[in-house]
């Protein structure tokens, strides 16, 4: 049983730039992927039933995104096969990571080629927009700077880079974090090119540290170290990073954090992992 990766993500940059009638927020962001994933297999089955043989602990089965993914794609596809799937979980939930956003990607990406569907990339994220507006980057597998909802990407190279990612202890709403008064949403849009994602910033870290203190706490702390080249949160949170030039400085960093903190280090990656498979 072959194990596929869905790897999480970082925003360098979250800007609100207006807001939709239907209600949806217009966004900017530059999304990294990163070497920190979520690990799946799949067993196809000639019947078309869709079980998760792992279920995550709090999640209903109906609402994990690898079912709903699994299901919708089956639906669009008209076909009669089904699948098994299992899911070890390492990218925490309600971090701002995409961790089930990924898990939905890796679904529809692998399932296409098990099934025979070989659909292309923008029919896949035409299904995927309709679980998440973050599973389409994890479909066109490149680091991307994104407007709209998320869904209008554009591949943008970045260095090699290193990350410190923290993990403060809250799980945090989107919905609550985007439906706040205290939110602006009139950021001036940039244009690409030229810009540089170092220059950005995220406009929901406000918001966010008003109302969890203990990521105000984590921020600040990456913020007192030495190297580091950018120190933001990701999506809506609850994560936070530091990014640095190489490993070494990102490993001195973590084997500097406070009793109490918790976090790992990962490397920025310029393609998705299951680029090779799907070229294959």
């Amino acid at each position: 049983m072959q194990t596929f990766l869905a790897p999480a993500k970082l925003n360098l940059f979250l800007h609100v730039v207006g807001r939709r009638e239907d209600g949806y927020h217009l966004l900017q962001t530059v999304f990294r992927l990163i070497d920190f994933a979520d690990q799946l297999s799949f067993v196809l089955r000639d019947d078309s039933a869709i079980k998760l043989r792992t279920p995550t602990p709090g999640v209903p089965e109906e609402n994990n995104l690898c079912v709903r993914a699994a299901k919708l794609l089956q639906q669009r596809s008209h076909i009669n096969l089904g699948v098994e799937i299992f899911l070890e979980k390492h990218i925490p939930m309600g971090g701002g990571l995409g961790g089930g956003s990924s898990d939905a990607a890796t679904t529809l990406l692998v399932l296409n080629r098990l099934w025979g569907l070989n659909w292309n990339r923008a029919r896949l994220m035409e299904v995927g927009l309709e679980l998440g507006a973050d599973v389409p980057v994890f479909i066109y597998g490149e680091n991307a700077f994104a407007e709209g909802i998320g869904e209008k990407l554009s591949s943008i190279a970045l260095p090699p880079a290193w990350y410190l990612v923290l993990i403060p202890s809250v799980h945090i709403s989107t919905g609550q974090i985007f439906s706040s008064k205290e939110l602006t949403r009139n950021t001036n849009p940039i244009t690409i090119p030229p810009f540089s994602p170092w220059q950005g910033r995220n406009d929901l870290e406000t918001v966010v540290c008003q109302m969890y203190p203990v990521v105000a706490r984590y921020l600040q702390w990456l913020k007192q170290l030495n190297n580091t080249t950018l120190v933001a949160m990701s999506g809506s949170g609850a994560c936070v990073f530091a990014e640095f030039a190489n490993e070494r400085a990102a490993k001195y960093a973590f084997q500097q954090l406070p009793d109490g903190m918790s976090g790992f280090v990962a490397e920025g990656l310029s393609y998705h992992p299951l680029q090779k498979f799907l070229e294959e």
